[in-house]
Parts: structure tokens; sequence; C-alpha cells
């Protein structure tokens, strides 16, 4: 035990929480000031959760985490009794409390909610939704800290696991913890709600992403619902005016509906700034926002009505969306030789043909290029859904197409059907030296002031092509 701090939670609600087995003999008390699940950031004082995976058994790390100090370790009970006999001995010899659990991942999560509890006074925000829910989360963030105390996950920490890990870092002295909370299974969101019990959560739209695991986007709908799961009839759900699935997610909420994306009294579109953003203003008061795209405008909507409802002024809204800088790899305008839109941290159709859309309406531009990768996790929609791709940018109005990576072979050949006279060109896999080549055609083929859009699922690498353009 620890003097001078206060562990993360005591022993007695640990094991409460999971159900679990105090396998060491000294159960008096424990000390942990972090959680990990990688071994590889366990420092002192950390509770260590071993994960059983399809290829990795996190227990096999038990060893490591202990030479670096971690002070408590969860066991699975079928891990233990495979292994009774090293981990008695492991326990006596060691200073770190083990404890057996049925499950460790649906022990971190119940640990993780346990610990969300004892912040009474926290204002919980949930954010979900096939794309956009980043840029809404970091958009909540800033408008909400010109008024409040604010606690996010980081990046898109937003997992079965992730989400969990990140509530670790809520204290006393934030008074709302805003979290990103993402899907890619049957039942995933309804174990974040679980965890989080966000009394505003907000859906950004339901598209395509993980179609291939979910079947459908009336099954992805009904699955991003269930961020409402854990409302009392006092919460708030923030919902798309403009999705078609608008009327099924708002039916039936046990709390009250807030609508936005819709030009009305409070949020007011002004202009559209193309590459410099959005000019709008919210009760009067003018303001930029400088992430380009209409599906930017309204992930600021949803931002803006969250703020509002919790009595963000105005003019501290402008000061939060005038101080937003573009997320990497997300909707970032690079400026050089050639103008880049590095689009390439996630792709699915709706984002990407939103993407496609957005560069395709910019007069500004004369001469535009599109290089478009993989979209991954569509199972056997992938054929489908690239096939579609190919034929929508090859409608469009762009000097040269290039499609990037084992999947973009079906949009290749679309595109080719659809427009046999436009300039398309492709080219297999996703290695360095795939890279090279497209950077070798986009730089024989473009000139001076160019428009380049970068838009690929992460796993693609896309952005390794706006250090080989010259100028950038």
């Amino acid at each position: 035990m620890n003097d001078k701090a206060e562990s993360l939670l005591d022993l007695k609600t640990l094991l409460e929480s999971v159900s679990g087995t105090c396998l060491s003999k000294n159960t008096c008390d424990i000390f942990f000031s972090s959680v990990a699940t990688d071994s590889r950031v366990v420092g002192k004082n950390t509770l260590f959760v071993p994960l059983v995976g399809e290829k990795q058994n996190g227990h096999s790390f038990i060893g490591s985490a202990l030479n670096k100090g971690a002070s408590v370790i969860f066991v699975e009970q079928s891990e233990y009794n495979s292994k009774k006999s090293e981990y008695d001995a492991l326990s006596e010899k060691s200073t770190a409390t083990f404890i057996i659990t049925e499950n460790n991942l649906h022990a971190l999560q119940s640990i993780a909610a346990a610990y969300v509890k004892k912040f009474s006074g926290l204002i919980k925000v949930g954010v979900t939704g096939s794309s956009g829910k980043t840029t809404t989360k970091e958009l909540l963030v800033a408008l909400l800290s010109q008024k409040y105390s604010v606690i996010a996950n980081e990046g898109n920490l937003n997992s079965e696991t992730g989400l969990p890990l990140s509530v670790f870092k809520i204290r006393e002295e934030h008074a709302i913890g805003v979290f990103e909370m993402g899907m890619n299974r049957v039942g995933e969101i309804q174990e974040l709600a679980n965890v989080l019990c966000p009394q505003f959560a907000v859906i950004t739209n339901i598209g395509t992403a993980h179609i291939g695991i979910l079947g459908s986007r009336q099954n992805i709908a009904s699955e991003k619902k269930k961020i409402f799961s854990k409302f009392s009839g006092k919460e708030t759900a923030f919902i798309p005016c403009n999705d078609d699935f608008c009327d099924f997610l708002s039916k039936n909420v046990n709390g009250s509906v807030v609508k936005y994306g819709a030009d009305d009294d409070v949020v007011h579109f002004i202009s559209d700034l193309g590459l410099d953003g959005t000019r709008f203003s919210v009760n009067g008061v003018s303001m930029t926002l400088p992430l380009p795209g209409n599906y930017n405008f309204r992930n600021a909507c949803a931002a803006i009505k969250v703020a509002l409802a919790l009595g963000v002024s105005p003019e501290q809204i402008k000061n939060g969306i005038e101080s937003i800088k573009p997320i990497f790899g997300r909707s970032q305008v690079l400026r050089g030789k050639y103008t880049i839109i590095q689009d390439c941290y996630n792709a699915n159709p709706d984002s990407m043909e939103k993407s496609i859309e957005f560069c395709a309406s910019l007069k500004s531009q004369e001469r535009k290029i599109l290089v478009l990768g993989d979209m991954l996790e569509l199972g056997s929609d992938s054929e489908t859904e690239h096939s579609k791709i190919g034929v929508f940018a090859s409608s469009e109005n762009f000097s040269l197409i290039i499609f990037v990576g084992d999947e973009m072979h079906y949009a290749f050949e679309s595109a080719k059907k659809s427009a046999p006279n436009k300039n398309v060109m492709y080219f297999s896999g996703k290695s360095d030296e795939t890279i090279e080549s497209v950077a070798s055609v986009i730089e024989k083929n473009a000139i001076a002031g160019d428009l380049i859009l970068l838009k690929a699922s992460r796993g693609i690498g896309l952005e390794r092509l706006t250090k080989k353009l010259s100028g950038c």
C-alpha cells in the first residue's frame, strides 16, 4: 500500500466488480496508479490485465510485467487451472497481488465501470457513429474546454479495451469526460455504454463502416443506438437530422432527443469557404470552422448542440471552433508545390464518396488528382462497394485517378468500363515500391498548384506519398 497516494480502486471494490478471487496471501489492500493490457507500457504500480487473443496469450508476458513493477495481476480462471502450480509459486514469491477472473476483457470493462462510478459529479459525453467520431470528439473537447476542465480518450482509443483504459485518466478536477466509442462487432457499443453510462450521447451518422461484420446498415444502426441503452430518462441523445436512420435512432429513446445538422435559428450556415472551411453563426455570433467539407460542418453542428446544452456561450463556442487544428490523416490540407488533402486515416464507402464529392465541388481548383486506396473490413461487400466507388469517381471531373491496393482493382475495372476515356491507373499492393511508383506517376502528370486527394483506410499507408511529393 502506498501511503502518499490513493489506489485507483481498493481491493474490495476490485474483487466485487470482477467477482474475482485473490490468489495472494497478502489481502489487506493493494495500490495501483495505472492500468495496462500491454506489458511494454507497464510501469511501477500498474495493474496488468493480460488479454487472450486469437494470435497471442497475454499471460505469457506476466513475468515481464512483474519485472517492470506491476503491483496487481489479473489471471483468467482457465489459464490458472491449466498452470495452477506455476501461478501458485509465482504468487508466493511475488509482492504483486494476483487476482483470478473469469474473463480478463470483461474484468477490465467491469473495473473501468467501477472507476467511473467514483466520479458522481462527472458529466459524461459519449460519441459514436460510422465516421466522424474522432473529429466530433475533438470538436467537443475544444468547445467544452472553454468553460470546463475536460478529459477525453486520446486519438481513437475507442474500442472494447481502448475506452476502458482511457477512463482511468479521469481525476477529481475533471468536470466533463468526452469519450469516443467505436465498434467492429455485435455487442461492443453495449459493453462500452455499460462502462461509461453517458448522460449526453452523440451519433454522428449511420454508414457502412464494418458492414462486412455487421451485415447491413440496419444492423449497424441497431448497434450504434445502444449508446442510449443506459439512459434513465434524464439523459439527452443527439441525432443527425439528415441521416436516413434519424427516425429509427430517435424512436423509444428514454430521454430527450436533440436533432442537429439543419440550418436553424441557432446554427445558421453562411458560406462554404472550400479548403478554408465553413463560415456560419451560432445565435448571431459569426465564426469559421477551419476544417473543409460539409461533413466536418455537420460534425461541428453536433458538438455545438452539446456545448449549448451544457451552457457554453456562443462567444466561447467561437473561440473553440476557431482553435481547431486538423487531426493527422483526417482532412489535413497541406500546401506546397501541390495542395494535398491527406484524408487517409480511415475510409469506408460513405466517407470516401463524401471526400470525392467535396474535391469535385472545389471550383477554385481546375486540376484535381485522386489517389484512392483500399477500404478495409467490407467483407463480402468489398467487390461491390469498391466497384461503386470506381464508377462514382470516374463520373467526376478529375485529371487523373489512381487506384491503389488489392481491393481497388474492382474500382479500377468499373471506372474503365463506365468512363473509358478517363485517365485512370491502377497499382496493386501497398508496399514501399508501390508508393514509389505512384509518386513517380503523379510527378510526371501533375503541375504546380494541382489538388491531390489521398483517401484510403489506414492500413494502406497512403500518407507515405505526402513525403515523396516534392514541395510538400
